[in-house]
């Protein structure tokens, strides 16, 4: 094998770069002593060809270590080792035996450390690391790969459409096609998702979340499934170890650069048919663990730098994400490793969006303490190249903070809790409080109005990946988790769900119409207010996990779409696909401001008012199951280029039918019926220009349980 010269090389860009004549090598380590740049032939090889020492007086600026290699070309496979102090209680682990991933690298190759691991390494015995003096191999590590970004993008730029014209789809990049019934060529893939474009476009949404897909390793669970005696996984994927690399495990090209360039593929192919991709990233903890967990890049570089330790002893490691360690998010090394990741997403791979899981602790500083204006949040709110981005929080962590309405920033959007638990305990029948669900309905003005921030800062929400499915949030009382291996103690006990009878799938009608009743009833709920709706993929044809509300260990049939409920279902998903259709067809439900209850328009109506059953103005001190609001739909109320319909909206969670009272019309406009939710398929919705004009103009019967949306024409 050639043997390759080294040069100086530059401190800037870190990672791997591609220059015409060779690549230039650069990383970050303030407390390392020594480091080497290990290259190999094959992904498989136990050991380097070429082992290159950086010359400290030569090959450093300031903190970063740099070299060049002329003639090297992609791919490449390369890893490093760095040396330094082994002090676990001054937070230092630096370990000459252990190979390191490079935290800049673009692709790993298609290797697990934790599936083949001897079990003394995956589980240590003592807290600091048994096999410190023990020489590795590489064999069963990953390495990182030399990536070409050469790419045919034709014209492709991220699309950046207002969060106000949005419909988020939130869905597991693997689960969307794994399942055989899904019918595509690459299914589990990037391609599979390609494949898959025109269901999204036939369902109308505009933007697909997608679960983790940087790089992360699946096997780090030992769990077992008791009834199957399975080793069970990490599928959600929160536990990063390659924030710059997509998984190569979800490409359908294994060969080097095959998952950079089929994820660029994916990307550009949602992007031609109007959709946009928003990635859930994970900034808030790594997979290399607590004190016996693993090392993989980060704590071997510098472990005391890029994450929290306790104070008293570091050797331990501080736990707001609840899952062994914390990012130190706020040092200005680490907030500048986070800005190149967002930036590189956006300028290289043209995502349009993050979700910031558990984004709170982006606000921690060193002592794990929320700072009121976080230089992180304010950096990535600020960003030039990020301008346009959206920006999703998370807004708690599993360390107690909870800032849903107070994070930090005018440009950040959240997950709307409060929204998701409101409307589930207004179906469910609970106690009546229309004073809080006609907030959630309005924007949840009570959040985000006080720091200048607007409706669509709401991401509205009332299932996501993490809890019950829809259908499971009307087939289930509580959890079933019992083959997640924990007992069914994992998940939490606060699902605000009812089974209307019978737990679990049953062949009883009534139940099954009550069922498929109430999850229109939420999809309503969701698409006709004010803010971002975010459904969960499966949901339009209800999807069920068997009741199992903490679904992250289980990669099988039990979390993949079955496109055959899509059949099964028919009538739900046009429903679903009327709902959304319906939707971004008329401003009024999609404003840019939150109402003021006050007429803007000179025709004596307020932009929003709100009724009870009686046609009167709502007492919102008086407890009722019933709730009505009258949308004005002029364009100065909508803040449109012109007038839309007037809209009666009519919700009714009790179990007895209403006879309601409907307000007048001017101009001698009529009342027409497009949904209720109580009316069999096809009435339940009506498609536009068939709506059904009211023969009673003044009164109109609202079933129990149930959502109606009338329009004036």
């Amino acid at each position: 094998m050639k043997m390759y010269s080294v040069l100086r090389g530059k401190a800037l860009p870190h990672g791997a770069t591609i220059h015409k004549d060779g690549v230039n090598f650069s990383v970050f380590s303030r407390h390392a002593t020594a480091i080497w740049l290990d290259l190999f032939e094959k992904p498989e090889d136990d050991l380097p060809f070429q082992s290159i020492k950086f010359d400290e007086k030569i090959n450093k600026t300031g903190d970063v270590w740099h070299l060049f290699i002329p003639g090297l070309k992609a791919p490449a496979f390369y890893l490093y080792r760095v040396d330094g102090p082994f002090e676990p209680h001054n937070g230092h682990r630096f370990n000459k035996n252990n190979y390191l991933l490079d935290p800049y690298a673009r692709e790993l190759t298609d290797v697990s450390v934790f599936k083949q691991l001897h079990d003394g390494f995956f589980i240590p015995k003592d807290s600091y690391d048994i096999e410190r003096q023990k020489p590795q191999t590489a064999k069963k590590f990953p390495k990182s790969v030399v990536v070409d970004d050469e790419f045919d993008w034709q014209g492709d730029t991220p699309l950046n459409l207002p969060l106000r014209q949005s419909i988020i789809y939130e869905t597991h990049l693997k689960g969307f096609t794994a399942h055989e019934s899904s019918h595509v060529k690459h299914p589990g893939t990037y391609r599979g998702l390609i494949e898959k474009i025109p269901y999204l476009k036939e369902l109308g949404i505009t933007s697909v979340e997608l679960l983790p897909v940087q790089e992360f390793d699946e096997w780090e669970n030992t769990n077992i499934n008791p009834k199957t005696g399975e080793r069970l996984k990490n599928y959600w994927g929160y536990s990063t170890i390659a924030f710059f690399a997509p998984k190569i495990g979800y490409s359908s090209d294994k060969s080097p650069g095959g998952a950079v360039r089929e994820f660029k593929e994916m990307v550009r192919e949602l992007h031609k048919n109007g959709i946009e991709v928003i990635l859930d990233i994970v900034f808030n903890h790594t997979a290399e663990g607590n004190e016996n967990g693993f090392p993989l890049n980060f704590r071997g570089f510098d472990n005391s730098i890029y994450y929290l330790l306790e104070q008293n002893n570091k050797a331990y490691y501080t736990n707001y994400s609840g899952c062994g360690n914390t990012v130190n998010c706020n040092h200005p090394v680490v907030r500048t490793f986070i800005i190149d990741c967002l930036r590189y997403w956006v300028c290289e791979m043209h995502v349009d969006g993050f979700r910031f899981d558990l984004g709170s602790i982006l606000g921690r500083d060193q002592y794990g303490n929320l700072m009121e204006n976080p230089p992180m949040l304010e950096r990535i709110a600020e960003d030039p190249m990020l301008r346009h981005t959206k920006i999703i929080a998370e807004a708690w962590d599993a360390g107690g903070a909870y800032q849903v309405g107070w994070f930090p920033g005018g440009r950040w959007a959240e997950w709307n809790d409060r929204y998701r638990d409101d409307i589930k305990k207004y179906w469910r029948g609970d106690t009546p409080n229309v004073s809080a669900l006609a907030t959630r309905l309005a924007g949840s003005a009570d959040l985000y109005i006080r720091d200048g921030r607007k409706p669509f800062h709401s991401i509205n929400f009332i299932t996501s990946h993490d809890g019950f499915t829809l259908n499971d949030l009307v087939s289930y009382n509580g959890k079933h988790n019992e083959e997640n291996g924990e007992n069914n103690r994992d998940g939490s006990d606060h699902n605000v769900s009812y089974n209307y009878g019978f737990e679990g799938p049953t062949q009883n009608r009534d139940i099954e119409q009550i069922r498929n009743q109430q999850i229109k009833n939420f999809l309503c709920s969701l698409l006709f207010s004010q803010g971002t709706p975010m459904l969960l993929a499966g949901d339009e044809m209800r999807r069920t996990q068997n009741g199992n509300n903490n679904a992250y260990c289980q990669d099988n049939a039990l979390t993949w779409i079955d496109w055959s409920l899509k059949d099964t279902h028919s009538t739900l998903f046009r429903f679903t696909k009327q709902a959304i259709a319906f939707r971004l067809s008329h401003p009024a439900f999609r404003r840019p401001e939150f109402f003021q209850g006050h007429d803007h328009s000179y025709n004596a109506i307020p932009d929003i008012f709100w009724y009870d059953e009686f046609g009167e103005a709502i007492d919102w001190g008086r407890a009722d199951h019933f709730l009505a609001f009258y949308l004005d739909g002029r364009h100065a109320e909508v803040f449109a280029d012109i007038d839309d319909n007037d809209f009666y909206v009519m919700l009714n969670s009790s179990t007895k039918d209403k006879t309601v009272v409907v307000p007048p019309l001017q101009n001698g406009r009529k009342w027409y019926r497009v949904i209720d939710t109580a009316l069999p398929s096809p009435h339940d919705f009506t498609p536009p220009g068939d709506e059904e004009i009211l023969q009673n103009q003044a009164k109109y019967v609202q079933k129990a349980r149930s959502f109606s949306l009338l329009l004036s024409k």
